[in-house]
């Protein structure tokens, strides 16, 4: 049976999306056959042998994409198919805020109590604030935060490297 994983993600200004990027990236130097696809474009999970769905925390809130793809494809995620999740978190590097973010992404996941995702992973957030929609733009403290960017591409790697053993998939080289 071929393997083939999906990497699905919701992405507001594109951080997400390259992070998405990067973990099918690293997936395929593993010998898995990945299909990368924005959660909009996702019709079925048939055919998959595992998934990973990222999506980022936005206002406290993760996407609304990667909730309703959850509420969507539950019989599928019930009925065997491993899924791991990302979420794009922190944009502050501060304890604080990375405890609160990964509460958040606990927080969110509990409302799915059927969901056994095999690997949950918080990565940093990305903040540029000449990106910023209406109403956000309007906000004086948010215009005028630093832009910054804290994903670890070395910490996405390696949890995108350990997913197919995660997945109990036997990839040859």
């Amino acid at each position: 049976m071929e393997i083939k994983v999906l990497v699905t993600y919701a992405s507001m200004h594109g951080s997400t999306q390259e992070v998405a990027e990067d973990i099918a990236a690293t997936l395929r130097s593993q010998g898995v056959e990945v299909d990368l696809r924005s959660i909009r474009a996702v019709r079925s999970l048939e055919g998959y042998r595992a998934a990973v769905l990222g999506a980022p925390f936005y206002m406290f809130h993760w996407h609304t994409d990667a909730r309703r793809f959850l509420v969507r494809f539950q019989r599928e995620l019930t009925s065997g198919l491993p899924i791991a999740i990302f979420a794009g978190g922190p944009i502050e590097d501060s304890n604080e805020q990375w405890r609160d973010r990964r509460s958040d992404l606990d927080k969110e996941l509990a409302k799915f109590p059927w969901l056994t995702p095999v690997s949950v992973q918080l990565i940093g957030g990305k903040f540029d604030p000449a990106r910023l929609r209406f109403p956000y733009n309007l906000i004086p403290a948010m215009r005028n935060m630093p832009a910054n960017d804290l994903r670890d591409w070395a910490v996405i790697r390696a949890w995108a490297s350990a997913l197919p053993e995660k997945f109990q998939l036997v990839v040859s080289h």
